[in-house]
């Protein structure tokens, strides 16, 4: 991570913890994730492990019922058709054997008995024959001893589990047996009566009769699926159960294709899994997230706190000559060390500026007394030029009044440029109407008139107000002395916002005179640009930009 690409110090210091924090809540994330979807597994894998000892169970109690029914059913058909009380000894010996059927080898029947007045021999012999017509039990485990068939039968009303054999050995005296075996005792071989009462187990026969149950759950199905699913082997899923709440499920077929093993599971593992998997997942975030609120509280309080501190005297030192970073103890020493060398600056920059600030006001005061003696140096010499005028005529007399009103000029700029003590431009409105006055009152013949038209606002500095003077008392000079009588206006105008056009005209037209070479360097001085020359009538204009100060 390139840290540069912030451009504050609390930037870069919280895209570092980032840098550091996120791997680690990406790997938290990950490890809970993963140990979530491991218990998972771990329950799923008990769950079906528990499937599958019921289903071990009752498929080791069938294999003892079938083992009595070839014993018992060979000792029958080797003694012969017996009365209508044989076998009965062995069902009253052998509690929940409600009736046994016997056919010997040859088809007689060698011994059918019940100890419910109900079932008869017919009734055994249908069921036999019942049974007969099933696929045989694909073996479980080995060879079996014969071609067993298991089922569930109701007679008279009452539920029994039946247990069929029929062998093709010629050396055995039974060619078939059936036994009759009370429910009941498959609930106390199978020991489902005490246990986890989180868990439902069920011995199902297909269509959704319970044979047996474990705990409470004969008396309440409502754990049993809303619909049936009958495994084909093993299967576990999600379903609704009759009483409409969502519940896992484990079957395992015990005997094809009607009698199978069904389990429900209660919420309590996977709601402990999800607890932890929050937990681990939430913990190291939280953690993480409060290490964050207290590095950024730390990098407000340690650091940037006192950046700030150092930013805001940094900028108000230009409006409070006195503003200085406050020193406190428990400032960084680091950035206690830059604030008492920022402080320690502003004192040696206030000491400068204030030697600074007082030689700008000798300056300022020389400057002023400097001006003050140029203008006063100007008022004599004009003095003294008003003076000497006097003892000439002609030309000389011209010349003298002339070079007055230039003087003039230069003392009337200065006066308007130190009106207020300081240097400033100078209004051109008001110095022109002044030169004007100047030129008729020092210049011009009792017959001529010299008038101005002045439309402007705009100022210009003493450097440029001067020479802009000088070519308005040299333009209207020459024109009053090659012609008497005449009349001159002088018309100034703004052409747009940041220039304005000073233009001469006489009532008449007039011979024109060539300017001296002096007059060249007047118009580069104010950077002016001729926009008309001399011709009949017209005596020039020129335009000057002044950047629209004003």
């Amino acid at each position: 991570m390139r840290l540069t690409l912030f451009r504050t110090v609390r930037g870069r210091l919280l895209a570092l913890l980032i840098a550091i924090v996120l791997p680690i809540a990406c790997l938290s994330a990950v490890a809970a994730v993963t140990t979530y979807r491991t218990v998972i597994s771990a329950i799923e894998e008990a769950q079906t492990s528990t499937i599958d000892d019921f289903a071990v169970r009752a498929r080791v109690w069938y294999r003892g019922v079938l083992r009595s029914l070839l014993t018992s059913g060979s000792l029958l058909a080797s003694t012969g058709p017996g009365s209508a009380g044989c076998g009965r000894a062995l069902l009253e010996q052998s509690p929940g054997y409600r009736a046994v059927y016997v056919v010997a080898r040859g088809g007689t029947v060698a011994c059918a008995t019940s100890l419910d007045s109900e079932i008869g021999v017919t009734q055994l012999a249908t069921a036999a024959e019942g049974l007969r017509e099933h696929e045989p039990i694909t073996p479980w485990a080995g060879a079996e001893l014969a071609k067993p068939r298991y089922g569930h039968l109701r007679i008279a009303g009452r539920s029994h589990l039946a247990v069929y054999a029929h062998g093709d050995d010629p050396a055995r005296a039974m060619m078939e047996g059936l036994f009759l075996v009370d429910p009941m005792l498959l609930d106390q071989v199978f020991d489902l009566g005490d246990g986890d009462g989180d868990i439902a187990v069920a011995l199902m026969a297909r269509g959704g009769e319970i044979l047996a149950a474990r705990g409470d759950a004969d008396r309440d199905p409502s754990w049993l699926p809303a619909s049936e699913t009958v495994p084909e082997n093993r299967m576990r899923w999600e379903a609704p159960s009759r009483g409409g709440a969502m519940r896992s499920y484990a079957a395992r077929l015990v005997a094809g294709p009607d009698l199978y093993v069904i389990a429900s599971f209660g919420e309590a593992a996977e709601r402990a899994a999800r607890i932890q998997f929050l937990a681990l997942l939430l913990t190291p975030l939280l953690t993480l997230a409060l290490l964050c609120l207290v590095y950024l509280r730390a990098i407000d309080r340690h650091c940037v706190r006192w950046l700030r501190g150092i930013e805001a005297a940094a900028r108000a030192k230009s409006s409070l000559s006195m503003a200085r970073v406050a020193i406190a103890d428990d400032m960084p020493r680091d950035i206690r060390s830059v604030a008492e060398a920022f402080n320690g600056m502003l004192d040696e920059q206030e000491v400068k500026q204030r030697k600074l600030q007082t030689a700008l006001d000798d300056n300022r005061y020389l400057v002023r007394e400097l001006h003050h003696r140029v203008k006063n140096s100007l008022q004599v010499v004009q003095s003294y030029l008003g003076l000497t005028k006097r003892d000439y005529r002609g030309e000389a007399r011209l010349a003298l009044a002339d070079a007055e009103c230039r003087v003039h000029v230069l003392s009337t700029a200065y006066r308007f440029t130190l009106a207020d003590g300081e240097m400033q431009p100078v209004r051109v409105d008001l110095f022109l109407d002044e030169v004007v006055t100047m030129i008729s009152n020092l210049i011009r013949r009792r017959d001529q008139w010299v008038t101005g038209q002045i439309d402007t606002a705009v100022s210009l500095p003493v450097d440029r107000i001067i020479p802009l003077g000088f070519l308005v008392v040299d333009v209207v000079s020459r024109g009053l002395r090659a012609t008497p009588g005449l009349s001159i206006t002088m018309t100034v105008s703004d052409i747009d916002p940041e220039t304005i056009e000073i233009a001469f005209s006489a009532d008449r037209e007039i011979a024109h005179t060539a300017p001296p070479k002096l007059f060249g360097g007047l118009v580069a001085q104010i950077e002016a640009v001729q926009s008309e020359g001399p011709a009949g009538a017209r005596l020039g204009a020129w335009r000057i930009a002044h950047h629209g100060r004003r």
